[in-house]
């Protein structure tokens, strides 16, 4: 059974290195099953909100259903694009980068050898607050999880969402029963180029940080 060469990351290394990644993503190399379903393992010791996990991963690795995964991501994506590539134009930096992998990652979704939808049993609309975290506030972690666990083995992911426009439609094309279970993201998943990552560029602690009240 295949698995994967584990790379010498601390654990702090693995946390400030698991980057979002769009462009570094090997579209010609195949990842093997056996390796995503190590990392699904781990995804399932993900701490969960509620007593029941009712987590679900639709791996994606026929061509033709990446294709029209990709075609309803786009079609998400397309109002944002069209907004946000101006702002990124004038604003330049981190932005134009951010907006420039986006549109890298929409001209190639379809060739990125792997995507996973974790779902959820259950849906959100119309739900109070508590009920929605305690929704989302299980299946993200697993999803974070299965994320970590791929970078930990050479894989690159990123977090999107643009598909869920057209969740529906998604469900349709995979068989998912819509009416009980939610979408929760699309992860493209394929092996990096190169597998060295910095810690991102962030705003000082105490920017964010509230001790004991805002």
């Amino acid at each position: 059974m295949m698995r994967a060469v584990l790379l010498e990351l601390t654990p702090d290394e693995l946390l400030s290195t698991t980057r979002a990644v769009r462009k570094r993503l090997d579209l010609t190399r195949p990842v093997e099953r056996e390796v995503l379903a190590d990392c699904l393992r781990l995804a399932q010791q993900a701490p969960t909100a509620s007593y029941s996990q009712g987590w679900h991963f639709v791996v994606v690795t026929d061509a033709e259903r990446r294709a029209a995964l990709a075609e309803l991501w786009r079609r998400g994506g397309a109002a944002y694009l069209e907004h946000r590539r101006d702002e990124a134009q004038a604003a330049g930096g981190q932005m134009a980068r951010i907006v420039d992998a986006v549109v890298h990652l929409a001209e190639h979704l379809h060739e990125v050898p792997v995507h996973v939808i974790p779902c959820v049993r259950g849906r959100t609309e119309g739900a109070s607050t508590p009920q929605q975290a305690a929704r989302w506030g299980s299946i993200l972690p697993a999803t974070w999880s299965f994320m970590l666990a791929a970078r930990s083995r050479g894989l690159g992911t990123v977090l999107t969402s643009f598909h869920l426009m057209y969740e529906r439609e998604a469900a349709e094309l995979l068989g998912i029963p819509y009416d009980e279970v939610m979408q929760a993201a699309l992860v493209p998943v394929a092996y990096t180029v190169g597998t060295e990552f910095s810690p991102g560029r962030r705003a000082p602690l105490e920017t964010m940080v509230h001790w004991d009240a805002w």
